[in-house]
């Protein structure tokens, strides 16, 4: 099990690895110079020079991969005796940072991973991410809830009565629900409840989690605006464990334990819940563990749709404003997620069924 644990962590590192290349390589090949777009109209020569050495832009293109793959590395190596080198180990740069061993001009440095700073507000991208992060994990928490919960409680009698007009209903509502972007979702929802019917929904803004009292100034807690963007960011995974668990359960319903317990007189409600859905759960639990990390990758447009102030604005703004670092650490920071919850599937995967470590 150990063994199969470091494989997993190992292939992990090298997907970071070539994530972290893309991502760089990407955006380093857009057209545009972010050192005027700093300036602005006042740009002249030398102050876009400055800030390209600022910025080290002024380097080839393998120099700053490197400088990127340092700064972004727990442990990195760093100068710490001339202030003018481009690896010099800024201590108001890299917050927090300690130097562990100390060579004649250089030194093994242990530090956060450096997401550089916004262009435009000049704040430290982590301190953005970390500011827009919960939100998005409620807004994710809140539709995997919601999915998991109605979709379980769709799937049981979709399975008990199969083929009824009921079982043909909710198939074809899975199919719709899988197959509707996320984007169009939102804007349909929004439109419909927060608009056309506001007046019967109580729906008539929708926005961050919390709000301000235009009079007082006071920032109390709104959660109703919680509601729509999270049953529209819920829609595609509730119509997948719907599917899942008619089918995980009328398989389950097959067996023969599922005949001997009611030959040996048990109602038909333990026999289903006891029994049946217990068992038909594992691979509804194990999809929904993947299905976390992709809602919250998968918020961008619903979170713009209604102004949800996660991730999802923080990179739609980013985009608007050409701010690369905000752009390249907010990606980055989902892949980072997305492959951490892939390992940790893997994982639980590996302890449920042994023959999966063992292949």
């Amino acid at each position: 099990m150990v063994n199969y644990i470091l494989r997993r962590l190992f292939y992990g590192i090298l997907v970071l690895w070539g994530v972290v290349t893309i991502i760089f390589f990407l955006f380093n090949v857009l057209p545009g110079d972010p050192a005027r777009m700093l300036m602005g109209q006042r740009s002249d020569v030398s102050s876009v020079e400055a800030i390209k050495k600022d910025l080290g832009l002024d380097k080839p293109l393998l120099v700053q991969y490197l400088n990127f793959l340092n700064d972004l590395s727990p442990l990195s190596f760093h100068n710490t005796s001339n202030k003018e080198s481009f690896w010099f180990f800024s201590n108001e740069k890299y917050k927090g940072g300690r130097v562990l061993i100390n060579f004649s001009n250089s030194s093994v440095v242990i530090k956060k991973p450096y997401l550089r700073q916004s262009y435009q507000s000049k704040r430290p991208v982590s301190a953005i991410i970390s500011e827009a992060f919960p939100k998005t994990l409620l807004l994710a928490g809140a539709s995997i809830l919601i999915a998991m919960v109605i979709g379980i409680l769709l799937g049981i009698p979709a399975a008990l009565y199969k083929d009824s007009p009921l079982d043909k209903f909710l198939m074809v509502f899975s199919s719709f629900g899988m197959s509707v972007p996320s984007f169009f979702a939102a804007i349909i929802i929004a439109w419909l409840f927060a608009f056309v019917l506001a007046d019967y929904t109580g729906l008539h803004m929708f926005g961050s989690l919390y709000a301000v009292d235009d009079y007082t100034g006071e920032v109390y807690l709104e959660l109703k605006n919680l509601i729509l963007p999270a049953i529209t960011l819920g829609i595609r995974p509730l119509a997948i464990v719907v599917s899942l668990t008619r089918s995980s359960l009328l398989e389950v319903l097959s067996q023969d334990y599922i005949r001997t317990a009611y030959a040996k007189g048990l109602s038909k409600f333990d026999v289903i819940v006891r029994h049946g859905l217990r068992n038909a759960l594992n691979p509804v639990l194990t999809a929904i563990t993947g299905w976390f990390a992709s809602l919250m990758a998968g918020a961008v447009f619903v979170e713009y749709v209604f102004d949800w102030k996660g991730i999802g604005v923080v990179i739609v703004d980013a985009l608007d404003k050409y701010d690369l670092p905000v752009i390249m650490g907010s990606v980055l920071f989902i892949s980072v997620i997305l492959i951490v919850v892939n390992i940790l599937v893997d994982i639980f995967y590996a302890v449920l069924d042994p023959r999966v470590r063992l292949s």
